[in-house]
């Protein structure tokens, strides 16, 4: 594979693959996942923008990646209907706030995470003591910090919140990690954006195709040793 040198944020310079290898390789794996099933898992992150974030769709975004986290994105798609349904489906922080022993007791029958389903109804409580517009205005400024203020939101998770409520980011988790090291880039963050001006793809849709790949492919690394 030829390869080109490239200077990465810090400073280090790092082996990278030519843009039209990188690109035809990110456009077979997306052919891929799309054949597999998953165009409308695309079309969602696609359609994501910051700019139309209210209180309910963070509710629902905060809530899916404490759930998610340190555990499999299949197993909480199967109950996350229900649990949406104990939360009055995120209709706001005051809906939750007035029946939060309601909620707790009926998303426990579905989630038997006590910590987690607290969590939610912490979230909530926080959300309903801030100006929501400020708020938004704060994430823009400094989106992975004011996110860790939630419970279970540690400095990988608030990436994978961000990417989801329209941030243009990618989630550095294990497997992102290990494709962006596959072709020489330390950061997948400076990795994802490259694939994303070759592709035209935002970042956080970079980040679904690449991450599903992975999810999809056992030997996922094998194709950037091809073509």
């Amino acid at each position: 594979m030829q390869m080109r040198l490239e200077i990465c944020q810090d400073g280090k310079r790092s082996l990278a693959p030519r843009s039209d290898d990188l690109a035809s390789k990110y456009f077979f794996i997306k052919d891929v996942v799309i054949r597999e099933g998953y165009l409308d898992e695309i079309s969602w992150q696609s359609s994501l923008c910051f700019d139309d974030l209210n209180e309910s769709s963070f509710l629902e975004e905060l809530s899916w990646v404490v759930l998610c986290s340190g555990m499999k994105e299949s197993i909480i798609r199967k109950i996350f209907g229900n649990i949406s349904k104990c939360f009055f489906y995120w209709a706001s922080s005051k809906v939750i706030i007035e029946n939060k022993e309601e909620c707790y007791g009926n998303a426990i029958k579905y989630f038997n995470n006590k910590s987690k389903i607290s969590a939610i109804i912490f979230a909530a409580e926080m959300i309903s003591e801030l100006d929501f517009n400020d708020f938004k205005i704060n994430i823009i400024k400094e989106p992975i910090s004011v996110l860790q203020q939630f419970p279970y939101i540690g400095p990988t998770t608030a990436y994978h919140l961000a990417k989801n409520i329209g941030i243009q980011v990618a989630k550095p988790d294990r497997h992102l990690v290990r494709i962006a090291n596959a072709v020489g880039y330390s950061d997948v963050q400076l990795f994802c954006r490259y694939v994303s001006q070759l592709s035209g793809d935002s970042i956080p849709v970079v980040d679904i195709v690449l991450w599903r790949f992975a999810t999809i492919e056992k030997d996922y690394l094998d194709i950037f040793f091809k073509f």
